[in-house]
């Protein structure tokens, strides 16, 4: 979002873009998060729907619940890579600023992002861009889709076996399609 949001301004000297499971608004990332919500076993919607009724978002039983959907959508390797884990304690530890842009949770989008919408500007994006999801991604192909329609350079790589964090799930794979792109002529 932050890259995009720079792109569009046209830097001098940026050469090369790389826009990594990113939503283009977040109207379309909450209607996918809640599509994806969904998806979740009835007791887990249960608790998420609970929890978040009593504001109990901060509460280990949400935490839990919340790991339904993470471990499907945001980083399915078992058991989770400890640099993951390591961010969401820190998260854990200090969230203001995740809970002033964003919110509660990934269902509860009250933060300055909740009207976040870069598709008026995308078409400003003049670099080479090199756009990235997986298929099991909490930001699912109608959420990264703007901008592909509207960057003129613009490729996108849709991870097979990822979601949210390509360079856990697919390490060498990502590794090696971010810098084939970023090291091309």
């Amino acid at each position: 979002m932050l890259a995009a949001e720079h792109a569009v301004r046209q830097p001098p000297g940026l050469k090369n873009l790389v826009i990594a499971n990113s939503p283009a608004d977040m109207g379309s990332w909450m209607a996918t998060a809640e599509r994806l919500r969904g998806q979740l076993p009835e007791d887990v919607q249960e608790v998420l729907e609970r929890c978040e009724r009593e504001g109990k978002e901060d509460s280990e039983e949400y935490e839990t619940a919340m790991m339904a959907f993470y471990e499907r959508h945001v980083c399915r390797v078992e058991p989770m890579p400890a640099e993951l884990k390591e961010s969401f304690r820190a998260l854990k530890e200090e969230g203001t600023v995740y809970a002033t842009m964003n919110g509660p949770s990934e269902f509860s989008v009250t933060g300055t992002l909740k009207t976040w919408d870069i598709r008026p500007q995308i078409h400003k994006i003049k670099a080479p861009t090199l756009l990235l999801n997986g298929k099991y991604d909490e930001a699912q192909d109608e959420v990264v889709e703007p901008y592909f329609r509207a960057i003129d350079k613009v490729k996108w790589y849709r991870f097979a076996e990822s979601s949210h964090t390509p360079q856990l799930e697919e390490r060498e794979e990502c590794v090696s399609v971010v810098a084939g792109f970023l090291l091309a002529p």
